[in-house]
């Protein structure tokens, strides 16, 4: 099976090979630009995924106090706040 395709593909070289300049880049470019772009974005997704795993900044959350041990100042005064409008229509 692997020499098959190995012959396959040894001829292929050869086909390319034997082509002039502009057949030739346009085959390897009609073929060779999407199976870059495909390696690159699969690459980019496994390392993505991969560095995230391993960054300490992703690692597990502190959670929030319950009750914060202060309270505001402009809250204990007792008086309520006015709403201010922004003035957009």
């Amino acid at each position: 099976m692997v020499h098959q395709i190995a012959g396959w593909w040894d001829s292929f070289e050869l086909w390319v090979a034997g082509l002039p300049f502009i057949p030739q880049f346009l085959v390897v470019l009609v073929g060779m630009v999407p199976v870059s772009f495909a390696i690159a974005y699969l690459l980019d997704r496994t390392l993505r995924a991969l560095l995230r795993i391993l960054d300490r900044r992703h690692g597990v959350v502190e959670a929030l106090p319950a009750v914060p041990d202060t309270v505001p100042a402009d809250l204990t005064t007792g008086e309520t706040r006015r709403t201010v409008q922004s003035g957009a229509r």
